[in-house]
């Protein structure tokens, strides 16, 4: 199939409902095929969520769009993304900011998106290896944080790593539906934006849900 004909497609028809050109103008850049798996590659640009082994999958391409934008990027910050799986997320990440920093807990998952990302020449994105505690603590405050998994309560754990001012889009709910949040960090506090339901898989983790 011609592939870039099937992502300027999805991209028109995201348009709809995302306004940030930036956003749109990265991902109609990427190509979401690499960062599938082959038996589903002829799926890459339709606006579904596509599953990418290990119980994870690649998110439908409107949430990435939705919550890449609500994160309001300028092209200054350092980003963390919890839930790196395949890469994809990340790689629009490093199109908007110069320096990525992602985390995954599936040993398989991070090296898969370590090889493809480095395939296709991002040089700003580092993939480490999730522990239990949530983020990554050696390179906080970030400027933004997108969370990848559904938390059961908004994570104070990844609220604390945000600068003053910080933005951070998380699914909070069941391990079955979710509210997608984006918090915004206070001098005293934080707020709460309610972007819409969505599902994710459970973030796993202290602070978040038991394995």
């Amino acid at each position: 199939m011609d592939f870039e004909v099937a992502r300027a497609r999805l991209i028109d028809q995201l348009r709809a409902e995302v306004k940030d050109e930036r956003v749109l103008a990265v991902m109609s850049h990427i190509p979401r095929e690499k960062f599938i798996p082959p038996e589903n590659q002829h799926l890459s640009y339709e606006d579904i969520p596509l599953p990418i082994g290990y119980n994870q999958t690649i998110s439908q391409p409107f949430i990435i769009a939705l919550m890449t934008a609500s994160l309001e990027l300028k092209g200054t910050e350092k980003v963390l993304e919890v839930g790196t799986g395949s890469g994809y997320q990340a790689a629009i990440l490093a199109g908007l900011a110069p320096r990525v920093i992602t985390v995954e807990r599936v040993p398989e998952l991070a090296e898969s998106a370590r090889r493809t990302l480095d395939s296709l020449g991002y040089r700003n994105v580092e993939v480490h290896l999730a522990g239990q505690a949530l983020g990554w603590k050696q390179d906080v405050p970030y400027d933004a944080i997108i969370v990848t998994a559904a938390a059961p309560k908004v994570p104070k754990e990844l609220i604390e790593q945000l600068v003053i001012g910080g933005r951070m889009v998380v699914p909070v709910g069941s391990r079955h539906l979710q509210d997608l949040k984006k918090i915004t960090r206070h001098q005293k506090g934080y707020s709460v934006e309610s972007l819409g339901g969505c599902r994710f898989v459970a973030l796993i983790g202290e602070g978040a849900w038991e394995e």
